[in-house]
């Protein structure tokens, strides 16, 4: 995440933050441009990238966190890291701007970069990034660490402190499988339709530190979490706590990993946009005094797997109520929920324009396979993809 997001305590008194910096990171994959296999060439376009923005001092650059993009996990895959920002409309650009650096550079490295979050065809094989700490992760783990080329989307919102942040993560438990659901974009997985929206966070959640946690009560309920999952070898380092929303660790910020990354951006800033509203939300609540929902963490599980089998085609469990709807109903009930925030950070219009959109013409898992059912080809289904990630900068 490159810019600075407004700093805060580790640990203090509340001090609520009236106005919420939000950014985003993406990962995409790299695929061969005439067959759209995954294409292991992350180290040359990143080294493209470098040469041609300046940053030739790789360990200075990497120590600094400067980068824009960088290395995931496996050579067939990019992260980008936009600045963080007040206003969606600037956020907008700057993921453009993101997207249009690491096409340039996947270009230079002789591939193309999709914004997908599944690898689509059977063909396609893992390279590892030959980095100790990748390699290790992969030792350790195995075949879950072995089919992990998968692409999520991040989102960082601006929180006071640890604490503050900590009554954050309690409170969106039960909204998150609604945002996965929005963010839906991988119905294909090596050459098959899985019968997902998002297969992506099936299998992400199979990493021992992933899916949805308990309530941690406080910053130090937080911690001991943490700990005892480091200490019994589910995670490395705080960097492998993949839970679906977190305390970023280099930022002062609240991270919600829970969402498949998006082909189309207007979908990103729409998520963006409710993320904060949620954090803003629920926050104003911890500090009312408003107590944490007691939700049980098996029927999260069962929502999380509701939002990830339908996306938004069909029902969703609704947080207000604990009934299963029709998803318009519940993302609707969202917005009311948020709404006061958004109205505070002027996104109202902006984000009941993008949900009607969203349900008008389906997320991404539906727009896929709208294109494999009108052209007829999982190999058009990602050149359908490449050209709308690369239409975010060039259009």
């Amino acid at each position: 995440m490159t810019g600075l997001f407004t700093g805060r305590q580790r640990s203090g008194r509340l001090a609520l933050v009236r106005e919420r910096k939000v950014g985003v990171e993406e990962e995409l994959l790299l695929v061969n441009p005439v067959t759209y296999e995954l294409e292991a060439v992350s180290h040359r376009a990143i080294d493209a990238y470098r040469r041609q923005s300046g940053r030739t001092d790789r360990a200075a650059t990497d120590s600094a966190g400067l980068d824009d993009l960088e290395q995931e996990l496996f050579l067939g895959q990019l992260e980008t890291a936009s600045a963080p920002f007040l206003r969606l409309d600037e956020l907008d650009a700057d993921v453009r701007r993101c997207r249009r650096a690491a096409s340039e550079a996947a270009r230079s490295a002789g591939a193309r970069a999709v914004a997908v979050a599944t690898p689509v065809l059977g063909r396609s094989e893992y390279k590892v990034t030959p980095k100790t700490r990748y390699e290790r992760i992969v030792h350790e783990f195995g075949e879950i660490g072995r089919q992990g080329a998968v692409c999520g989307m991040h989102v960082h919102v601006d929180v006071a402190d640890d604490d503050e942040g900590v009554a954050v993560l309690d409170r969106i438990r039960p909204w998150l499988p609604v945002l996965l659901a929005i963010s839906a974009n991988s119905p294909y997985w090596h050459g098959r339709d899985t019968g997902y929206a998002s297969w992506r966070s099936q299998v992400w959640k199979r990493w021992p530190s992933a899916g949805p946690s308990e309530p941690y009560g406080d910053l130090a309920g937080y911690r001991a979490a943490a700990t005892a999952l480091i200490e019994c070898g589910a995670a490395f380092d705080q960097g492998m706590l993949y839970f679906d929303a977190r305390l970023a660790e280099a930022y002062p910020t609240i991270e919600v990993r829970v969402a498949d990354v998006c082909t189309e951006v207007s979908d990103v800033i729409l998520l963006a946009a409710l993320c904060r509203g949620l954090v803003s939300t629920v926050a104003q609540e911890w500090a009312e005094g408003v107590p944490v929902p007691e939700w049980r963490t098996d029927i999260l599980r069962a929502a999380h797997w509701r939002a990830g089998r339908d996306g938004v085609a069909h029902n969703l469990l609704d947080p207000a109520d604990r009934r299963t709807k029709p998803a318009r109903e519940v993302l609707e009930g969202l917005v009311a929920h948020v709404e006061v925030a958004l109205e505070r950070s002027g996104d109202v219009a902006a984000v009941r324009s993008g949900v009607e959109r969203l349900l008008a013409g389906g997320a991404g898992a539906g727009r896929q396979r709208a294109v494999r059912e009108a052209r007829g080809s999982l190999e058009e289904v990602v050149a359908d993809l490449a050209e709308r990630t690369e239409s975010a900068w060039a259009g």
